[in-house]
Parts: structure tokens; C-alpha cells; sequence
């Protein structure tokens, strides 16, 4: 800065400076800087070179003196900065420069002006916008107390006005200037965005008016200016939600009643058809209640899903708002579209103030919902043992049951309620009360795993041989799920360890196939038989082996259980094995002296089984063991046959390797070869010839390989065959050529192939009768011209006779099915007709994927429809019994707490506001 003691010509330098910087003349500015000239000099008010080219907007003329060390925040004599006289002036260019270079935006002069105050005063609406989002503090107020939003009101700038009000939210939603208005109760502000052609009725993102915004905050005075400007009271937003039913929701009953007085509809529903009542009901404001049944609001009216305004009342937990609807006649058994009542609800939610409330008004306490559920059966589901105790205070039936059977002390047993089972057997509830599918408490307990109720349950006298429908026992089920605990707790009291179920599967064939070891070994402990057989005469070890429980198979064994005893189709465990490739498995049967060689009814040995299914280890672990490599079945065939017939060829190879015939035949003639013929088994029939195999060996009825590819259409092997120095003049003992099979069957592609290779077209059968002949009686056209054209003309009469068709040997073998070596064990262990909590059985206990009280977060800010919430609520949770379809006592109670979500009482329409 210029001192006073200067000289002239310091003087002279300094002004002619100052007034370069104000005209922009930027090389006379560097000039003089580069002369010596203070670059922070500056005149009588404190204005220096940064100022002045501020003021002027010279950008480039700052940009130099900041690139040359100006000092940016430097402040005149009233203690404005070179950002204060910029934002003034309206340089937002400047402004921007300013800024980016690290100029203090909420710095004060000496009568606490800001930038942004200045800006506001002079209605420079851009500047006012980068500052705002560069840091500006709104709230910083002048010495006088006026704010920017202060100054530009009193000046009229509704740009700016809006700019700041629109600015001034909390979050990540920003509302119009006339919500936050509104929001505010500023009347002063929405009567100036008002003259200036606002729409009364805009709407923010989430869709809701500044009418809207004033009653939920029930801000009077400037929902009586939205009115008198012609706001729409009943505009219907998102969802259909209206300003009344906001109001409502909120306990604003200053604002119901403006909103009544100025023709709100107190019938007005929302997407879901729930009016104010329902939502003034559900928040538990009794005095808005009262204001709306005043004005006509009908206390029965029902949401889409059939809810009453008492209903959310009950959910609310509001016994105020309850006895409101209550003194005005509100019908207290009133029920929804799946017949809850509002006692229902509060026992779902384990309400007990409003359930009493709603008993001493003579509510029904054995109410049956759709599925038969009553209060009592909910209270259970949920523990809410207060809501228990009332409930039998006032009546409820112990022992009722629900559609399929469920008496109260099932679903408590279920879901583990210990104090509530506790309290219903105190209470004389039946331990022994089947459902329709005869399943007591005891069954539903081992189902869930609910170890302390079984013991409750057992000391209370529950049958612990208890049989379902399909005779099966608690036992069975904790053998299925592998609890040791209550397996053992049952057989203490006696369960039956060789209880069989209607397929005869006792525990320990349930236990053998869920890899349940520890219940096994505890089954074993108390005498479980080893060699109890299933309806299809499966022991515990062949269900071991067929799902590869090695623990479980040694266990059995080591106790002593036969290696080779065999089912009624005479498969033992290793046959099963093989089958299933249980590599581990096997080798240990053969450990513990399991026959390589033990043959099935059908004749199959498990190498039989592991060559049809190409388990390469287990053939090779049988073949160590001393498995016969051309062991016949029943009708001849070897492992090589069914191997060569699949396409295997690696295990073509490894039997080969071991020994066996290639040109071994069935008991009708069939060689390996012939079967890879059939099936087109190339790369096998190239191995079995490699090895020897008899390329014309023929079948009993003098069928070459050959004949067998040329029926089935087999070009490739025709080719591969003739290649190998097949014979197309060999003849069946019905004098059959391939070419004659070729024509029979209509494959003009074999037909001319084997005519290339010099086939006799004028081959006759022992009948007499030609290619061409056989082709013309079936009708081949194409294959008649072309054998017309190197046939001679027939000398045999022509038959009127029908062309009987003539097919070569094939392999008849009985093999084993994935169904047919357990039989009925699926109907057991696959849930199959045992069905627990499927996703429509849930209906019946509930779900508790979604509480009761969900919350407009969970249910809108999820972008989760309400449809989507419904196929939610029906099935996350498995182990119930089965319901019936009807059983969806829970399903309508999720209805009832997500139908007032999306636009009833849950819902804010300021998205600033924390969610409730």
C-alpha cells in the first residue's frame, strides 16, 4: 500500500497502475509492475489493482495479478474483497476466477455483507448460484440481521428468491422454491413467487404440491395464501395421496379442518382406496379422528384389501382412536376381504391394550379368518403370550382349529414358543390333536428343530409314536434332519427305532440317505436293525451307497451290516454304487469283502452297471477286485456289449484291456459291434475292429454289422464298415442284403452308397423279392428310381400280399432306473406327499420376510410395488406342514401393513425429512 511519505514519482507510477487496472490495460500493467510498482498498492479507500479490475470484469487483468502474487482476499477500507465487489457488480466470470483461486466465499466486511448478500441485493441470480454451490453460507445475516433471501425479498428479485429457497434443503432431494416456501410457513416469500406466475399446484420430483408440504407440517398461514391463489385441496399426487390425507397422517388437525372448510373430500382414497380416516386412524390421532367423522368421513369405509379405519387403529396400537371409532358405532367384528378382524390384527401385533379394548366391546375372540386362523392361532405365531392370556380370558377355544388341522399348541410348538406352550398345556391344550394330515405338535416341533418344546411337550405326556398320515413318527422327521439331540431325546422316551413308515423306511434308512451320521450311530446305539429292507427291499447301506455317505457306510458296516445283501431286484449296495458312481463307496464294500461278481435278477453284475454309465474308476476299482470282464446277463450281454452300445469308448478300451471277448455274442447273436453298428458308435466300432473284431459277424439270423447300420440309417457307420472290408452280398438266413434293409427302411443316402460299392440291386430274398421291390410295395419313390435305374426288370409275380417289414436282433434288457431300485423312498425323503412349508403353506403360520409394520422406506424407496411385496410374503420360510391354499391368514396381514404404505400414513411428502 501507498504510504503518505511516497515520492512524486512513486506516486505517479502507482496511480497511473490503479488506473491501468481499471481500464484493463494489461501490458501497461506489466510495465509498471516490472518498473518496480507495489502490485498491492492502493488508493485513498483501500480499492488496489484487484478490486478495480474486478469491478470492471477484467478477467485477464486478474488472472495476471493473481499469477503475480495480488493478495486475494486484500480488503478496502469497509473490508470488502476483491469477491465482494465482483459478486456486487455481477462479474461472474470474475466471480468464477476468484473462487477456483481459493477466495474466501463467506467472508464478512465490516457490516457482515457477504458475496452472496451483495449478489442477492443486485439480483445477479448466476452469481448467486455459484456461490451457493461453491460453499456459501445463506444463513450468515448482516450486522442488521438480514439474510440474502431477506434483502432480495424486500427488493422483489424472485429470481434470486427462488434460487435460495430452493438451495436451502437438507438432504438429497431438492424441493422448488415454493415447497420450501411452504415448508417455512414463509408467507412473505410464497406471495412474492406467487405474483410472478408460479403455479400454485407444481409439483416436486416425488410428486406432491406446496399445499401438500403445508399440511404436513400444518403450516396454516401459507396454506391459506396456496388456497387463496387457487391451490386445488383435493389435487390427488402420487398415489393419489391428496393434501387431506397428509394432514391427516400427521395429526395436523388445524390444517384438516382449513382443508375440510375449503372442500377437501373426507372420501377421498388413495391408489389403494384408504381415506384420511384410515390414516389419521393408523397414527393414532384422536382428534383429527373426531374432526373427520364431524365432517362426514364414513367410519366403515374399506381399503382395496378391505381394511377399516379400526383395523389400522389396531395395528397402530392406538386404544385411543380405537375407542373414538368405537363410541361412533364402528362395527367391531368388521373384517377384511380374507375375514381378519381387527383383533386379528392386534394379536398379530401383539397389541394387548387395544385387544382388550376391542374383547370388552365384545369383539368375537373365536373369529375365523379365510384359512380358520383365529386371534388365538396369531397371538401364538407371534409370542405374544399377554395377548394369550387375554384372549382365553375372554373365551377363545383352546382347541380350535384352522382349515387343515392346526390347533393354537402346534403353531406355538412350531415356532418355538416355549412360555406360550408352557401356558396352553397349563391351560388342558391336547398334546396329541392331529391335523387333517395327522400331524400333532410333537411332529411340528421335530420339524423345526425345537428341542426344548419336544421335551416340554414329552413331559406333558405327548405320544412320542405319534403316526401321520404316511405313519410317519418324530422320529423319522429328526432322522431326516440330522438333529442327534432330539433324536435321542425321543428314543429316550421310547420312540420306536424300528417304526416304518408306509413305504417301510425306518429312521435309519432316512438317516443313512441325509448323510446323518450322528443320528445314525444314536440309532444303531439303540438297536436299530441293519437289515431292515424298504418296500423294495433296500437296506441302510444301499441307501448310503447310492448317495456316496462314506461316513454312514462305514458306520453300518463296522456294526456289521451285510455288503451283499440284495433288494428284491437282487441289486446290493455295490450295483447301487456303481450305479451312482460313489467311487469312495465302492471301494470300501470291496474293502470289507463286498463280491465283485454278485449278480442282479436281471444277471448284471456292477460292472455291467458301471460300463452302461461309463464310471470309469469304479469299473476300474471292480476290475482290481476281480470282477469278471465277460460275465453274462441273462440274455448274454457283457459289459462290452453295453459299454460298445452307449459310445463309450475309454471303457471299451479298459475292458478290452482286461480281457475281454470283442466278438463275444449275446445269447441272439448281438456282438459289441453290432451294437455300435445300431447306434452309430464310430470311434467304438474303429477300437472293437482294431482289436480284431469280425467286421461280417453275423447274429442268429445273419445279421452282419452291416445289415444293422444300413436299417438304422447309420451312414457314417456304413461307410466305416464297408471300409473296414465289410461284405455287401452277406445275406440274413431270410436272404436280406444291407441293400434290401437300405430300400426296406426308405434311406436313399445308405442305398446309394452301398450301390458304389458294387451292391447287387438284383439280390432277391428267400421270397423272391428284390430292393426295388420292397421299396415299391412301401411306397419310396425316391429310392424306387434310383434302383430302377440298375435293376432288371422282376420275373417274380407281383404280390397283392401286405409288405410284412423285417428288423434285425436287438438287445432286450431289463436295466435299472433311477425309481425303480428304491422304490417308493422319494414319496419319503423328497418331500413327496411329506410337504413342510412350501411357499403357499407359509400362508398359514405367516411370514416374517416383512414385519408388520413395514415403513414407507422399506416399501416405496424399495421401488417395491405393492404386488411384489404380496409374492414376497408367501413363501421365504421352509418346514411347516403342508396348508391348504386357503391357509393366508398372514399373506392378508401383510396386505393390511403395506397397503396404507405407498400413499396412506407411512409416507413423507418432504423428502428432506427423515423418514418415519
Amino acid at each position: 500500500m501507498t504510504t503518505e511519505t511516497a515520492t512524486p514519482t512513486q506516486a505517479d507510477a502507482s496511480t497511473a497502475f490503479l488506473r491501468a487496472a481499471r481500464a484493463g490495460q494489461i501490458e501497461k500493467i506489466i510495465s509498471l509492475l516490472e518498473q518496480g510498482v507495489d502490485i498491492n498498492v492502493s488508493n485513498a479507500n483501500g480499492l488496489n489493482a484487484i478490486h478495480l479490475a474486478s469491478k470492471d470484469g477484467h478477467v485477464e487483468v486478474v488472472r495476471e495479478l493473481l499469477d503475480r502474487g495480488a493478495a486475494i482476499d486484500a480488503a478496502t477500507k469497509k473490508g470488502n474483497t476483491a469477491l465482494h465487489i465482483a459478486s456486487l457488480a455481477g462479474q461472474e466470470a470474475v466471480v468464477k476466477l476468484l473462487v477456483q483461486n481459493s477466495a474466501q466465499v463467506n467472508i464478512q466486511s465490516q457490516n457482515g455483507f457477504t458475496p452472496l448478500y451483495m449478489a442477492a441485493q443486485e439480483n445477479h441470480d448466476g452469481v448467486v448460484k455459484f456461490l451457493l454451490a461453491n460453499g456459501a453460507n445463506q444463513s450468515l445475516a448482516t450486522e442488521d440481521g438480514f439474510t440474502p433471501l431477506a434483502v432480495a425479498m424486500q427488493q422483489g428479485h424472485e429470481k434470486v428468491v427462488a434460487v435460495l429457497l430452493e438451495a436451502d434443503t437438507r438432504g438429497r432431494v431438492r424441493l422448488p422454491a415454493l415447497h420450501i416456501a411452504a415448508k417455512k410457513d414463509d408467507v412473505k416469500a410464497a406471495n412474492l413467487l406467487l405474483e410472478n406466475e408460479h403455479n400454485p399446484d407444481v409439483t416436486s420430483k416425488s410428486g406432491f404440491t406446496p399445499l401438500h408440504i403445508a399440511a404436513h407440517y400444518g403450516n396454516e398461514a401459507v396454506a391459506r395464501l396456496l388456497l387463496a391463489k387457487g391451490a386445488d385441496v383435493n389435487c390427488a399426487a402420487k398415489h393419489n395421496i391428496c393434501p387431506l390425507h397428509v394432514a391427516a397422517k400427521w395429526g395436523k388437525e388445524n390444517m384438516v379442518s382449513l382443508l375440510c372448510d375449503n372442500g377437501a373430500n373426507v372420501e377421498a382414497r388413495t391408489r389403494d382406496g384408504l381415506t384420511p380416516l384410515h390414516c389419521a386412524a393408523r397414527s393414532g390421532h384422536e382428534r383429527v379422528v373426531e374432526v373427520l367423522l364431524d365432517r362426514g368421513a364414513p367410519i366403515t369405509s374399506k381399503s382395496k384389501n378391505g381394511l377399516a379405519p379400526l383395523h389400522m387403529a389396531a395395528q397402530g396400537d392406538h386404544a385411543e382412536a380405537a375407542r373414538v371409532l368405537l363410541s361412533r358405532r364402528a362395527p367391531v367384528d368388521d373384517v377384511t376381504v380374507d375375514y381378519l378382524t381387527a383383533l386379528h390384527v392386534a394379536a398379530h401385533c401383539g397389541h394387548a391394550k387395544v385387544a382388550k379394548l376391542l374383547l370388552d366391546r365384545n369383539a368375537d375372540a373365536n373369529a375365523r379368518a379365510l384359512n380358520g386362523f383365529t386371534p388365538l392361532h396369531i397371538a401364538c405365531k407371534k409370542n405374544r403370550i399377554k395377548v394369550v392370556e387375554l384372549l382365553l380370558k375372554y373365551g377363545a377355544s383352546i382347541q380350535a382349529t384352522t382349515e387343515s388341522g392346526l390347533t393354537p399348541l402346534h403353531v406355538a410348538a412350531f415356532m418355538g414358543c416355549m412360555n406360550i406352550v408352557i401356558y396352553l398345556l397349563q391351560h388342558e391344550a391336547n398334546p396329541d390333536v392331529p391335523t387333517v394330515r395327522g400331524e400333532t405338535p410333537l411332529h411340528l416341533a421335530a420339524r423345526a428343530n425345537q428341542t426344548d418344546i419336544i421335551r416340554i411337550l414329552l413331559r406333558n405326556g405327548a405320544a412320542v409314536e405319534a403316526k401321520a398320515r404316511e405313519r410317519q413318527t418324530p422320529l423319522h422327521i429328526a432322522s431326516r434332519l440330522g438333529n442327534v439331540d432330539i433324536a435321542v431325546l425321543l428314543l429316550q422316551h421310547g420312540a420306536d427305532v424300528r417304526a416304518m413308515t408306509a413305504d417301510h423306511y425306518n429312521p435309519l434308512h432316512i438317516a443313512a440317505k441325509q448323510h446323518n451320521h450322528d443320528v445314525a450311530a444314536a440309532l444303531i446305539e439303540h438297536n436299530a436293525p441293519l437289515t431292515a429292507t424298504t418296500k423294495k427291499g433296500f437296506t441302510a447301506l444301499h441307501l448310503a451307497a447310492k448317495y456316496g455317505n462314506l461316513k454312514v457306510a462305514n458306520l453300518l458296516l463296522a456294526h456289521g451290516a451285510s455288503p451283499d445283501q440284495a433288494g428284491k431286484n437282487g441289486m446290493t449296495p455295490l450295483h447301487i454304487a456303481a450305479q451312482y458312481d460313489q467311487q469312495a463307496v465302492a471301494t470300501t464294500l470291496l474293502e470289507k469283502g463286498a463280491d465283485a461278481k454278485a449278480v442282479a435278477k436281471n444277471g448284471h453284475t456292477p460292472l455291467h452297471i458301471a460300463a452302461r454309465k461309463n464310471q470309469m474308476e469304479t469299473a476300474a476299482t471292480l476290475l482290481e477286485y476281480g470282477a469278471l470282464t465277460n460275465a453274462e446277463s441273462k440274455a448274454g450281454f457283457t459289459p462290452l456289449h453295453l459299454a460298445a452300445q452307449q459310445g463309450h469308448t475309454e471303457m471299451c478300451s479298459l475292458l478290452l484291456e482286461h480281457g475281454a471277448e470283442v466278438d463275444q455274442q449275446s445269447k441272439n447273436g448281438l456282438a459289441a459291434l453290432h451294437l455300435a453298428a445300431q447306434e452309430d458308435r464310430v470311434p467304438v466300432a474303429q477300437l472293437l475292429v482294431k482289436n480284431g473284431a469280425e467286421v461280417d459277424i453275423g447274429t442268429k439270423g445273419g445279421y452282419t454289422p452291416l445289415h444293422i447300420a444300413s436299417h438304422y440309417g447309420q451312414a457314417n457307420m456304413v461307410r466305416f464298415l464297408l471300409e473296414s472290408g465289410a461284405s455287401v452280398k452277406a445275406q440274413t438266413t431270410h436272404g436280406y442284403t444291407a441293400l434290401h434293409h437300405a430300400a426296406q427302411q426308405g434311406h436313399i443316402n445308405i442305398v446309394n452308397i452301398l450301390l458304389e460299392h458294387k451292391s447287387d440291386a438284383n439280390a432277391t430274398t428267400t421270397n423272391g423279392q428284390t430292393p426295388l421291390d420292397i421299396a415299391s410295395k412301401l411306397g419310396y419313390v425316391t429310392v424306387m428310381e434310383t434302383l430302377k435305374e440298375v435293376s432288371e426288370p422282376s420275373i417274380a409275380p407281383v404280390s397283392q400280399e401286405k409288405y410284412k417289414v423285417v428288423a434285425p436282433e436287438t438287445m432286450l434288457e431289463t436295466f435299472m432306473s433311477d425309481s425303480e431300485e428304491e422304490g417308493g423312498e422319494d414319496t419319503i425323503l423328497n418331500d413327496q406327499p411329506y410337504r413342510y412349508l412350501t411357499a403357499d403353506d407359509m400362508k398359514s403360520l405367516g411370514d416374517d420376510s416383512l414385519p408388520i409394520d413395514v415403513t414407507k422406506d422399506e416399501r416405496t424407496e424399495s421401488a417395491m410395488s405393492h404386488k411384489n411385496i404380496m409374492e414376497l410374503s408367501q413363501g421365504s420360510v421352509n418346514g411347516m406342514p403342508y396348508q391348504p391354499q386357503q391357509e393366508v391368514v398372514v399373506k392378508s396381514i401383510s396386505r393390511y401393513s403395506t397397503a396404507q404404505a405407498p400413499e396412506g400414513y407411512c409416507y413423507n411428502v418432504d423428502p428432506t425429512q427423515p423418514k418415519m
